[in-house]
């Protein structure tokens, strides 16, 4: 993530001293995103990522320390948060609320094969229904009211024809939330921000899913659509590359068959996947806060992709995944 924080070694090293991890060997700011501070840290013991939370308050992180905590003891791949001597898997740091976590192993695989694909979807299946004994609940903290709050406040930085798509989109999602076939919809903690940069590949394995801090109860076919928006998607145009589709949705639907209130919800699925992402980097680049190293994304692709979605149809639909899987 991008580093609101700075930190000084003499900090870190008092703050790990409550750890059993050995001396500090050094630490490096992660340049990439937008929300809180990373660090790599290397001690005698090994290799951890530090985060100092930006934009979460001290009393909403448990939720994001646990849900790591419990996706990791049930076979999730995903970073282990690490307790100190006195058990406590959160503190501050530089003022600010801080957690250690294991590193994974890998790199983050920006040009996906359909092999990849059908890694990252059969593995969020298994989260989905790990995170089905998950006991805390919170909101997914940009959802549909983050969205109602932050749409108006747009006017002024987009054209008329933009303004008018935000609104329009907005509205179907109201109504959609409302709807009898939103409220039987499947749902728990989710990861919601599951894009090629928050998954790490050894070679061609999995290494593990990394960055849950944008995690909330959401229903499970956002967090596919969102998904798919990013990892199955031609950039320049936000179609689908289509075989990296078919393998993200059939692993998918193998690992845990949908129902069909998520089949007939999921185009709906899509189009909020695409504006919420659409909406959180209009704000980003025209409503930024500072940062000593912070590199705004392009709304534009997230544009690109709703009105792609718009025009879908039935070239995404979830029916023949399930099938396939049934088979």
């Amino acid at each position: 993530m991008a580093v609101f924080t700075p930190i000084q070694q003499v900090q870190l090293e008092h703050w790990l001293s409550d750890f059993d991890l050995g001396r500090l060997l050094g630490f490096e700011g992660i340049a990439s995103g937008i929300e809180n501070s990373n660090f790599f840290v290397d001690t005698a013991s090994g290799r951890y990522v530090l985060t100092l939370f930006e934009r979460l308050q001290a009393e909403q992180l448990p939720y994001y320390i646990d849900l790591m905590t419990h996706l990791a003891q049930n076979n999730v791949a995903c970073p282990h948060p690490i307790a100190n001597q006195f058990g406590k898997r959160l503190g501050s740091l530089a003022g600010k609320p801080a957690a250690l976590v294991s590193c994974l192993p890998g790199q983050a695989n920006m040009q996906p094969a359909p092999s990849h694909c059908a890694a990252v979807g059969q593995q969020l299946a298994l989260m989905h229904l790990a995170a089905r004994s998950y006991p805390n609940h919170q909101p997914n903290l940009r959802g549909l009211a983050w969205w109602q709050d932050v749409v108006p406040r747009l006017e002024p930085f987009v054209r008329a024809a933009q303004w008018k798509l935000l609104q329009e989109e907005l509205q179907l999602q109201v109504e959609f939330h409302a709807s009898k076939m939103f409220r039987a919809l499947p749902r728990s903690a989710v990861h919601a921000d599951l894009f090629r940069d928050n998954v790490l590949f050894d070679g061609d394995t999995l290494g593990g899913m990394i960055d849950f801090y944008f995690a909330g109860d959401d229903t499970w076919i956002f967090d596919l659509a969102v998904t798919c928006n990013d990892w199955c998607t031609e950039t320049a145009s936000g179609d689908w590359d289509r075989p990296r589709l078919q393998a993200m949705l059939d692993a998918y639907c193998q690992t845990r068959q949908p129902l069909d209130c998520e089949i007939e919800g999921w185009p709906l699925a899509l189009r909020a996947a695409a504006l919420r992402f659409w909406v959180s980097r209009l704000f980003d680049l025209h409503l930024p806060r500072k940062a000593s190293l912070l590199s705004p994304k392009d709304p534009s692709q997230f544009e690109r992709v709703l009105n792609a979605r718009r025009l879908d149809h039935q070239e995404a639909s979830l029916s023949d995944h399930r099938e396939r899987a049934k088979a």
